[in-house]
């Protein structure tokens, strides 16, 4: 299952010269000519090695191909964040390197997939959308209308994110956790 790798995200696990490779770090360049590169740190899932390497934007990454199991979020104990299988109850620990940018998504009780490769968890996959309240936001400026520009709002989670100049504080709203987007209001 191939994706581009313009869509590389950091915490992805891609295939790379047939070894799984996790994306530690990314940025797109976009030279004066010629086509946008991305630039990318990989870290080697079998050998445990960091390395980095380019490609071209349009360029098709193979996705690895991981055992998936639903887990519960539990805890964080400041150096790992805990997950419990939702079948099995057995319970795990992940690294902030491991998670990537999921990590700052986790909230006790939170369902997600936790991805394993020789039954080592090395990533997550967020849910696709997220219903969170806005805990903290400047107030409604009158007149404001969807096309005025967005404002910050912190979160439940603590994430903070553009949402439109209309929202209040207590609201709850749905979110894009992967590309950390607001959606839509939650009745």
């Amino acid at each position: 299952m191939g994706k581009s790798a313009n869509d590389l995200r950091r915490g992805n696990t891609i295939i790379l010269d047939g070894a799984p490779c996790k994306v530690m770090e990314f940025s797109r360049n976009q030279p004066g000519k010629g086509g946008a590169i991305v630039q990318t740190r990989l870290r080697n899932l079998v050998t445990g090695s960091s390395f980095d390497h380019r490609f071209r934007s349009n360029e098709t990454v193979e996705k690895a191909v991981l055992d998936q199991h639903e887990m519960e979020y539990l805890y964080s104990d400041g150096e790992s964040h805990y997950f419990m299988n939702t079948e099995t109850f057995e319970q795990i620990g992940m690294t902030e390197d491991d998670l990537g940018d999921a990590a700052k998504w986790l909230m006790p009780g939170l369902k997600i997939v936790v991805e394993f490769h020789n039954e080592n968890p090395i990533g997550v996959e967020l849910p696709q959308t997220l219903d969170l309240e806005i805990i903290e936001t400047e107030p409604v400026l009158k007149g404001a209308t969807a096309s005025n520009s967005n404002k910050p709002a912190k979160l439940e989670n603590g994430v903070t994110l553009y949402v439109p100049p209309f929202m209040t504080t207590g609201e709850k709203i749905r979110v894009n956790p992967t590309e950390e987007k607001y959606m839509e209001r939650v009745k």
